[in-house]
């Protein structure tokens, strides 16, 4: 047998690349993600940061010391489009001047989004100057979350936490009981309810919540993917995930 040497053809044109970091233990930003790109012409590449438990502060910043390696191992040395930091806390611990500069280290030709700096975005683009914060957070990162957003000249109407130390826990939360808690609490004429952290199971009973409620609903994921999307113009005709996307 004689191996015959042929060309190969590539292709003119790629996909939008969206490169995700997600936190080690998080088990609910990569399906999320997957659940609204699915239908879309865009290629999501995801890779993993080491984070600690408990989840505090202190830990927080330890982490965001490896964004610039992480996003170094996204595709290397090839162009991505947009790199997408999954953390809101961590963004809002760290700042998001400080990741954004450490992953264009690595990805200098990217933009880059993360959770809080695309919740922020969210609530101006529909106008909304009340809100009500809930978290599954400890009190103290609870509070940092709280402050973030009155920093922001947010009004924060009311606020709950869960007070849950583990990253892993936090996934564990039932959805429908969730849905249930979300429901019963007090939201003091809010005009919108952010739920954080890209590992609680909020994106499904979003449509639900804001029925039920009578307001915006956002969550860290379903505002992450609706700002990544807008940086990367597509996004279109996307229903099913709340208001946001109307």
């Amino acid at each position: 047998m004689n191996p015959k040497k042929i060309k190969a053809k590539f292709a003119k044109k790629i996909n939008p690349r969206i490169g995700l970091i997600v936190l080690s233990t998080d088990v609910m930003i990569e399906k999320d993600f997957l659940k609204i790109l699915s239908s879309k012409p865009v290629d999501l590449f995801v890779n993993r940061i080491t984070n600690y438990n408990p989840v505090t502060a202190e830990n927080l910043s330890k982490m965001a010391q490896n964004i610039t390696s992480v996003t170094a191992n996204i595709l290397p040395g090839e162009k991505v489009d947009c790199i997408v930091y999954g953390c809101t806390s961590g963004t809002i611990v760290s700042g998001f001047e400080n990741i954004r500069k450490k992953v264009n280290l690595a990805k200098p030709e990217a933009l880059v989004t993360a959770p809080s700096i695309a919740a922020l975005n969210a609530l101006k683009k529909k106008n909304i100057k009340k809100v009500s914060i809930v978290t599954p957070y400890i009190k103290s990162l609870n509070d940092d979350v709280v402050n973030f957003f009155k920093g922001n000249n947010f009004e924060v109407t009311s606020n709950t936490y869960f007070d849950i130390e583990s990253d892993v826990d936090i996934g564990k939360v039932d959805q429908e009981k969730l849905y249930e808690t979300l429901s019963k609490i007090d939201h003091n004429n809010a005009q919108a309810l952010f739920v954080s952290c890209t590992s609680l199971p909020v994106l499904n009973i979003i449509e639900k919540l804001e029925k039920k409620l009578d307001m915006i609903v956002l969550s860290s994921n379903q505002a992450l993917i609706w700002e990544t999307l807008e940086k990367i113009n597509e996004n279109k005709s996307i229903k099913g995930f709340g208001s946001l996307f109307n």
